[in-house]
């Protein structure tokens, strides 16, 4: 008796169908998978500026000021025979304060940061362990541009012939205070004062770098400490690369963790116009990665409160809001928009 056997393969019309309804569920699939990892990389953000706050917290406790962004350094003396006045920005003082010790401790803290003893070969003499990149300070959400390089600029200071000089970079900063262009947006009288009232910016005392937590007298939950400038050493406008219409090419320095300069006065831009990116106008968050609050997440940056709180701003912020939470004491009624 013959016997048929069944069929046991599959025909080129049900394999194309497979393939398709595969493609759709992949298709369906994939905008979930990036919004969950976009999220997980938001919440990792999040946590990098909290444990900024905490540190400043611990750093306020234990020497009973935060330290600002900026602080010259007297030229010439014992410390300083290279006459240079920059010295090291917040984000360095903290690291003893983020288990950060072993790094912390191989620098000449007392010194410049444009000194040779200060930078690594072929510049000076300071082991290239004091450059290791610091996780805390990088958003996971910022694309991996190119390290940050501040040979050329070295080389305009009488440093080096202009090699590479890869240094740690930071997406956070300090921020200064307010500047005039953003100032303008709601008729205030531009001053000095204002272009250094962030938290973190000067202040008014002799030991103008020592801020304490009582010249805070908008509230720390209600004052910035700390925000996203990502990106960077590339200029970014609009959530895009700039290219080389830019002034400086499409790069930009202040970049470094160590570099004081890294804390910057939020400008107003318009961000209409890709052609002119430095068109003033009255927004700042997510318009460049330059002068403004700047972040790869969708509508908005994070910050952290004095209070060590995180939350996240709209980049439709209201101008005289903005304004209200970076001023330490302006006297503002205003707190951040829920």
């Amino acid at each position: 008796m013959l016997r048929y056997k069944g069929r046991t393969g599959f025909t080129l019309v049900e394999l194309l169908v497979v393939i398709a309804i595969i493609g759709i569920l992949v298709g369906l699939l994939l905008p979930a998978v990036q919004a969950a990892r976009e999220a997980a990389r938001r919440m990792q953000c999040s946590n990098n500026l909290k444990q900024m706050g905490l540190a400043i917290h611990n750093h306020e406790s234990t020497y009973k000021y935060m330290p600002a962004c900026e602080k010259d350094l007297p030229v010439p003396d014992a410390d300083n025979p290279y006459g240079q006045t920059a010295t090291y920005g917040t984000l360095m003082h903290l690291l003893p304060f983020m288990e950060q010790n072993n790094i912390y401790n191989l620098i000449p803290i007392k010194r410049s940061y444009i000194d040779p003893q200060t930078m690594p070969p072929p510049y000076g003499t300071m082991t290239t362990a004091a450059m290791a990149p610091i996780t805390t300070f990088i958003c996971p959400s910022t694309p991996a541009d190119p390290p940050s390089d501040y040979g050329p600029y070295f080389q305009t200071v009488g440093l080096g012939s202009g090699a590479p000089f890869i240094v740690p970079r930071t997406d956070y900063i300090p921020i200064k205070g307010i500047h005039n262009s953003l100032a303008d947006c709601i008729s205030l009288v531009p001053n000095d004062q204002l272009r250094n009232k962030g938290v973190l910016g000067t202040s008014d005392s002799v030991n103008a770098w020592k801020i304490k937590f009582g010249e805070v007298s908008d509230g720390l939950s209600n004052s910035i400490l700390f925000g996203e400038l990502a990106g960077r050493q590339k200029v970014y406008f609009r959530g895009k690369p700039f290219g080389t219409g830019w002034a400086d090419g499409g790069f930009t320095l202040n970049s470094y963790y160590g570099d004081h300069n890294t804390a910057r006065r939020l400008e107003g831009y318009s961000g209409a116009d890709i052609t002119n990116p430095n068109q003033r106008g009255c927004s700042n968050i997510n318009v460049s990665n330059v002068n403004c609050l700047y972040s790869f997440h969708v509508g908005g940056v994070q910050v952290a409160m004095g209070d060590g709180s995180v939350h996240f701003i709209s980049q439709s912020i209201a101008t005289p809001v903005l304004i209200g939470l970076v001023t330490r004491d302006g006297g503002e009624t205003v707190s951040v928009p829920q």
